[in-house]
């Protein structure tokens, strides 16, 4: 029996390829250390750049266990666990005993860490600002509306 497909259907493949194409471009400015970089000296906050993304995914997740964080910022679980030593050591983040499973330690989230990604937000608004001031705020919120439905269903 010949396969059938849905003639309407046909233009995901290329448009597909085509989205991947940006979400690679985006992931690549994203972690360019630069980028990085400019954004903690936008904020005036002292932040080794490997340290950053750790503190900003544990304050948006915890708490959340050293194993799983790895897995979401693609590191292995020991350079995690010693970068999350390392905030815990500078006061940014503390360990908690897990409410499921009181064998893990998950990683939160310290009054100083929240001030210091209060800090990041805030710089990062004042960049996101500049960066979108030309465009229409129908196709920011349009933006904002998609890229948050497919980070939904691709998380699933």
């Amino acid at each position: 029996m010949p396969a059938t497909s849905k003639v309407q259907d046909t233009h995901i493949s290329g448009q597909f390829r085509e989205l991947h194409a940006a979400m690679l471009s985006i992931v690549d400015a994203m972690n360019r250390p630069g980028n990085d970089k400019g954004l903690i000296g936008e904020a005036g906050v002292a932040l080794d750049r490997a340290l950053f993304p750790l503190l900003v995914r544990i304050e948006r997740l915890g708490p959340i266990g050293v194993v799983d964080l790895a897995a979401r910022v693609g590191r292995d679980y020991t350079t995690v666990s010693r970068q999350v030593a390392k905030l815990q050591s500078i006061g940014l983040v503390k360990r908690q005993a897990d409410s499921a499973d009181r064998r893990v330690h998950a990683a939160v989230v310290t009054p100083e860490g929240k001030a210091m990604t209060d800090a990041l937000d805030a710089a990062r608004d004042r960049l996101a600002r500049r960066f979108f001031s030309k465009w229409s705020k129908r196709d920011l919120s349009e933006l904002v509306r998609l890229v948050g439905k497919f980070a939904q269903q691709i998380g699933q």
